[in-house]
């Protein structure tokens, strides 16, 4: 994370944003021999009423204390959105702080219980992503939602899971961009380190996603995905908050052809060993290699 390590998050953030902005985007006209994608430093000082000297030292991490008034004028020329604007006003605030007292992520017995029960692909995984536990149900539906395994790594680097995902480019646009909202201004997490480090060694599309900054909820939505027994599933997510880790359960609509799919798959899944449902390895939350 090499802009975190930097500490210029402010300017990271502000220089990979506007370069996403083209300046019709902007009301400006295209102009000719642009050097730069999207916009010029002197064009986002000028649409947002701020001196272009300002607006450098802002980039350059000369200037960590905007007021809201210009975050908001530079949100406003950018186009964020609610959730990136609520990030840049965060990056602004972000102080300097004692260092976290972090603990390993543990799934409590009661979510043990409850995935037990839960006839739908259910699992728990951790701020990076991190498969801690799951039903037979969620290992029927894909392999790499095993305990032990991580999300994004499969999503990257496994073409299984690749070909799995019917628009696979979302999807790995939205993981990256959860994650670097989930990793806020935990830069030094060394659990975070080492999977950005990963990934951007071994795959020139995170590289990409990762460079451009987005940030993104991942929570509620609704998925395609290509199941290799019962073929094309709908289903929707839900994420859902215990203690420190997420319980993440997927579900059909109700009489639906993925409905009856999912109630093959369950048959199925039935021959499978019942004790999948378990932690990964205590205290050491790194993906085993597929």
């Amino acid at each position: 994370m090499k802009d975190e390590e930097s500490g210029n998050r402010l300017g990271s953030y502000l220089r990979a944003r506007r370069e996403l902005v083209s300046p019709a985007q902007a009301g400006l006209p295209p102009g000719g021999n642009r050097r730069v994608p999207g916009l010029r430093r002197e064009e986002v000082a000028l649409l947002a009423g701020i001196s272009p000297d300002y607006y450098l030292r802002l980039e350059r991490g000369r200037d960590k204390n905007p007021s809201p008034q210009v975050l908001e004028s530079l949100a406003r020329v950018l186009q964020l959105d609610d959730i990136e604007r609520t990030y840049l006003l965060g990056l602004a605030a972000a102080r300097p702080r004692a260092p976290r007292r972090r603990r390993p992520e543990h799934v409590p017995p009661r979510v043990h219980e409850l995935l037990a029960h839960l006839q739908i692909p259910a699992f728990v995984e951790g701020r990076a992503f991190d498969v801690l536990a799951s039903n037979p149900m969620a290992i029927a539906l894909s392999p790499r939602l095993r305990p032990g395994l991580n999300r994004l790594r499969s999503l990257f680097l496994d073409p299984e899971e690749q070909a799995f995902h019917q628009d696979w480019t979302k999807a790995a646009a939205d993981f990256v961009a959860a994650l670097r909202t989930t990793i806020g201004d935990d830069t030094d997490n060394p659990r975070f380190v080492e999977l950005v480090g990963e990934l951007a060694l071994s795959s020139q599309r995170f590289r990409t996603l990762w460079a451009r900054h987005d940030v993104r909820s991942l929570d509620g939505g609704t998925i395609t995905v290509n199941h290799p027994v019962v073929g094309e599933l709908r289903l929707h997510r839900d994420k859902l908050p215990i203690d420190d880790v997420i319980l993440v359960v997927y579900y059909p609509d109700k009489d639906s052809d993925s409905d009856e799919k999912l109630r093959l798959l369950a048959a199925l899944s039935h021959t499978e060993s019942p004790g999948a449902a378990h932690d990964g390895p205590a205290g050491d939350p790194r993906p085993k290699t597929p």
